[in-house]
């Protein structure tokens, strides 16, 4: 089943070949031109934000070359009759196209299931970098929940490392206001990361902001708090840095809160925190290797 869904990830990746023009790829099974109005946008599409300047753009380069990469659609309610075709990828060609005046587009048309769409849709704007982490992660989110899928078959089906996706998907446990910092760029995903399971996640993300600080500065911020928090709970600790870069890295590929708690002479503690079953399962499948 991987396989099959990797070798769809490699197959949309040929489609969408950011040298491909309509004229190299004439030969590809379902390519046709349609009207404009034919085609509408899908509500599986991950992607909520299209930046007006990129379209007026993309526009103008339209108005010059034509549509040079085709748009990859599927027969709306399941036929083409019952109201044109919806995009799986390429939204972002198709609005601009409408902003360039064209009345016809160049797509290529597919029998997909949602689950394939989605998986299509996600895969085409993670290889862009068209997505901002919230989308990307809402869309890993939905494909978990949806279709049952684990971390590890999602992380070879996205062309992403396990540890990526699971810090992406961290950023869901943020306050809605930090999440929407993320949206508008104002905050970046690495900043972001450092804040997840903070009390004041929100009033520590608009200080970073207005200062800009950088992620190292924002993580040692986030350390000094958590070590301050905990002083009057018992002794600080002072850690050197082999064992801080180690808590970092165990982190980074978990995506969990990692403490090393060191004792007497060689012994210590690992520590790792999570915050629902799902996490703990996920956690104690990795353990069990299974």
């Amino acid at each position: 089943m991987a396989a099959t869904k990797r070798r769809l990830g490699r197959g949309l990746a040929s489609l969408i070949n950011e040298e491909a023009s309509v004229a190299a790829v004439t030969g590809i099974e379902g390519l046709r031109t349609v009207a404009i109005e034919a085609v509408r946008s899908s509500p599986l599409n991950p992607r909520n934000d299209f930046s007006s300047e990129d379209l007026r753009e993309l526009a103008e380069s339209i108005r010059t070359r034509g549509v040079v990469q085709p748009i990859i659609v599927r027969p709306a309610e399941g036929n083409e009759a019952a109201g044109g075709f919806e995009i799986i990828a390429g939204e972002r060609r198709w609005r601009a196209a409408q902003t360039a005046g064209l009345h016809e587009i160049p797509v290529i048309v597919r029998e997909l299931t949602d689950q394939q769409a989605l998986e299509l849709a996600i895969i085409e704007n993670v290889q862009r970098s068209d997505l901002n982490a919230m989308e990307e992660a809402a869309g890993y989110q939905k494909l978990i929940k949806t279709y049952k899928y684990t971390q590890e078959d999602l992380a070879g089906i996205v062309g992403k490392s396990r540890s990526h996706l699971t810090n992406t998907l961290r950023l869901l446990r943020l306050p809605g206001g930090v999440q929407e910092l993320i949206r508008d760029g104002e905050l970046s995903a690495g900043h972001a990361r450092a804040l997840v399971g903070l009390e004041d996640a929100e009033q520590v993300a608009r200080d970073i902001v207005k200062r800009g600080l950088n992620v190292r500065a924002v993580e040692a911020l986030v350390q000094r708090k958590n070590e301050g928090s905990d002083r009057s709970k018992r002794k600080r600790v002072v850690k050197d840095a082999n064992t801080r870069f180690a808590e970092r890295e165990l982190r980074d590929a978990l995506g969990l809160s990692v403490q090393i708690v060191s004792g007497k002479g060689e012994r210590g503690e690992l520590r790792i925190a999570y915050t629902s079953l799902e996490q703990f399962e996920e956690l104690r499948a990795r353990l069990l290797k299974r």
